[in-house]
């Protein structure tokens, strides 16, 4: 046995071939178990897909690396449930494509930052942090401000995102341009697009109703995170519906 071993050892082709064998069937017998398990990411009530403006927000949230400063995932730490609130479930990552948890603070953690401020706030603050933090390190956004948000294939966006398993339904995917539009006009009847996504903010985001912007878009995604599931009613061991 030991010879045979020791010929393992000395040819690194035959070593790395046989590691790789052991390691991918060590990670399926870990990873393919979870496919099979309902309660693998047990449901929480509110959890919805995000609204097409959302959707964009998100987009332009990747596009810009806010990710890389501002994770989007609550420990179960006491400093850290005191300071951003309930710890993060995975039930609100289960639509992400990809997820945002991040792994670095340059700035605080975002997963329930909505709410927590204003429109008008969130316009300042992105056009130009230092005007509402001082201390801030965050570069100026003001650009969005002045870009027309460009999503004309929204609904191809929302039917690619049905296929890896986010719930759009047909109607969603009609309604998506109007959608688009609808929440961020503030004299639009949001009635359909509210009963489609439930709690979604609606009206002028960036301050210029007249226009439709990157930067509605951004604050529009901004002000959903976190708003979605009420914590108060999530008991530990009890996400079960």
């Amino acid at each position: 046995m030991f010879i045979k071993h020791s010929i393992i050892e000395r040819n690194a082709i035959l070593m790395g071939v046989l590691t790789l064998i052991t390691v991918a069937i060590g990670g399926l017998v870990e990873i393919v178990p979870l496919f099979t398990i309902e309660t693998t990411i047990e449901k929480v009530q509110g959890m919805r897909p995000y609204s097409p403006l959302e959707l964009a927000g998100r987009n332009i949230y990747i596009r810009e690396g806010c990710y890389v400063c501002h994770s989007q995932q609550i420990r179960p730490l006491r400093d850290e449930v005191e300071r951003y609130g309930h710890y993060s479930l995975a039930a609100e990552s289960m639509y992400d494509h990809p997820f945002q948890w991040g792994s670095k603070r340059t700035g605080p953690d975002l997963a329930r930052v909505g709410g927590k401020y204003s429109n008008e706030w969130h316009a300042a603050h992105l056009i130009d942090p230092r005007s509402v933090v001082p201390e801030s390190i965050m570069p100026g956004y003001a650009f969005m401000a002045e870009r027309s948000l460009q999503m004309a294939d929204v609904a191809d966006h929302l039917k690619a995102l049905r296929v890896v398993g986010v719930p759009y339904s047909d109607e969603m995917v009609a309604q998506a341009k109007a959608d688009l539009a609808a929440q961020a006009d503030p004299d639009a009847d949001t009635d359909g697009l509210l009963k489609r996504y439930p709690k979604a903010k609606t009206g002028d985001f960036d301050g210029n109703p007249a226009r439709l912007t990157e930067l509605d878009a951004l604050i529009a995604y901004l002000q959903m995170l976190g708003t979605l599931v009420e914590f108060d009613k999530v008991q530990p061991g009890s996400l079960r519906q």
